[in-house]
C-alpha cells in the first residue's frame, strides 16, 4: 500500500500505522495539519473496514475535512483522525482501547483524540487511562452528537430559506438517511419544527423509534435517495452522494451530518448543474467540533454561549452560498477557500 501514491493524500504532515498483537489493534492515525498551537484534533473511528487501503482512504479524507471544519469555526487546531480496523460490536475491548491510548500517546500531544463512529464517552475514559491527550467534553460523546445535530438543524433551515424561500420548516419534506445519535437527534428537532419525515437506517429498531413519534415514514435504504422531497439529509457514513445516487435525487436541497458526503469532489459541480443546493459537510456538521471543545453541555443551564456559537453556523453557511454564487464556483470550493483563508489567518499553513 503506497501512502505517497494515495490520491487522498494532501501533503499530510504525518501518517502512522500502529499494531498491537495482544489486543489485536490495527490502526492508522493521519494528521493533516497541526494548527498554530502545534496540535491537531479529531475522532477515533472503529469500523470493520474491508482492507487497509479503505481505512487509509478514510483516515486521509476525514483528517483533511477536520482541518477545514476547525478552521471554519475558528478553533486553533489542525485536523486529524484515527481509524481502527475492527468491528466495534465484536472486537472492542479494554485491551484494544488501552492500545489505542498508547498509540495516541506516542505522538506526544500532536493529536488530541475525541469520539467518533464506534466510540463513545466511556471508551474515551478507557483510552484516557493510557494517554492525557483525550478530548472530554462536558457530558461525554453524546454532547458532541447533540451539538452536531443542532448545527445541522440550523444549517438545514438556512439552506431551505435560501433555496425554497421558506422562513420555517412547517410542512417541509425531509428524507433522513441514517438514524444514529446525530440523525435521531436531528429528526426530533425537525419533528418539533413541523417537518414531514421519511427515514431509513440499516437498524430496524432505530427506524421504529423515530416512526413512533408519528411524523416519520420508514422506507427501505435503497429508496431514500429517490423520494420526492424538499431536502435529502445524509446522516450515515461517507460517499452517500455518488454517480449512482445523485441522478436519483428529486430534492432541491441536500443538508446532512455525514462526513465526506461526496464520493468525488467533482460531484459538487454536478449537484450545481442539477440545481440542487448542497450544504458542504465541513460547514454544516462543524457543530460537533464546537461541542467537543466546549466546557458545558448544549442543554445545560449555562449552555447559552454554545448554542449561540452553533447558531452562527447559519450565517457562516449563508456566506458560503453567497460566495459560491458570486464567484461562480461550487459550494464545496467556496467552503474550502474560506477554510484555507481562515486557517492561514490563524497562523496555520493550508
Amino acid at each position: 500500500m503506497g501512502v505517497f501514491d494515495a490520491p487522498e493524500l494532501d501533503a499530510h504532515e504525518h501518517v502512522s500505522f500502529f499494531c498491537d498483537g495482544p489486543s489485536g489493534l490495527r490502526a492508522i492515525i493521519a494528521i493533516h495539519r497541526t494548527g498554530p498551537l502545534g496540535t491537531a484534533g479529531g475522532g477515533c473511528r472503529i469500523w470493520p473496514y474491508g482492507d487497509a487501503r479503505t481505512a487509509l482512504r478514510d483516515a486521509l479524507r476525514l483528517s483533511r475535512a477536520m482541518t477545514y471544519k476547525l478552521a471554519l469555526v475558528e478553533l486553533p487546531a489542525g485536523g486529524a483522525k484515527a481509524v481502527v480496523l475492527a468491528d466495534p460490536r465484536r472486537d472492542k475491548s479494554e485491551a484494544l482501547l488501552l492500545a489505542i491510548g498508547r498509540a495516541v500517546d506516542r505522538l506526544g500531544g500532536r493529536f488530541i483524540v475525541a469520539a467518533d463512529v464506534g466510540t463513545d464517552a466511556a471508551d474515551l475514559e478507557t483510552i484516557g487511562r493510557a494517554t492525557m491527550w483525550v478530548s472530554r467534553d462536558a457530558g461525554g460523546a453524546n454532547d458532541a452528537a447533540e451539538a452536531t445535530a443542532y448545527g445541522v438543524f440550523v444549517g438545514l433551515r438556512t439552506a431551505v430559506r435560501r433555496r425554497l424561500g421558506r422562513a420555517d420548516l412547517d410542512g417541509v419534506k425531509v428524507a433522513v438517511q441514517g438514524l444514529g445519535r446525530v440523525g435521531a437527534s436531528l429528526c426530533r428537532r425537525l419533528e418539533a419544527a413541523g417537518a414531514r419525515l421519511w427515514v431509513t437506517d440499516l437498524d430496524a429498531e432505530r427506524c421504529a423509534r423515530i416512526a413512533a413519534g408519528g411524523r416519520a415514514t420508514v422506507v427501505a435504504p435503497g429508496a431514500i435517495c429517490g423520494l420526492d422531497v424538499d431536502v435529502f439529509a445524509p446522516c450515515a457514513l461517507a460517499d452517500a452522494l455518488d454517480a449512482t445516487t445523485i441522478p436519483l435525487l428529486r430534492c432541491r436541497v441536500v443538508a446532512g451530518s455525514a462526513n465526506n458526503q461526496l464520493a468525488d469532489p467533482a460531484l459538487a459541480d454536478e449537484l450545481e448543474r442539477r440545481d440542487i443546493l448542497w450544504a458542504p459537510d465541513i460547514v454544516i456538521n462543524a457543530g460537533g467540533a464546537l461541542g467537543a471543545a466546549s466546557s458545558v453541555s448544549l442543554d445545560a443551564a449555562d449552555g447559552t454561549r454554545l448554542r449561540a456559537r452553533l447558531d452562527m453556523l447559519g450565517p457562516l453557511l449563508d456566506g458560503i452560498f453567497e460566495r459560491a454564487a458570486r464567484e461562480r464556483i461550487s459550494t464545496l470550493a467556496a467552503a474550502e477557500r474560506t477554510a484555507r483563508e481562515r486557517f492561514a489567518a490563524m497562523g496555520g499553513h493550508p
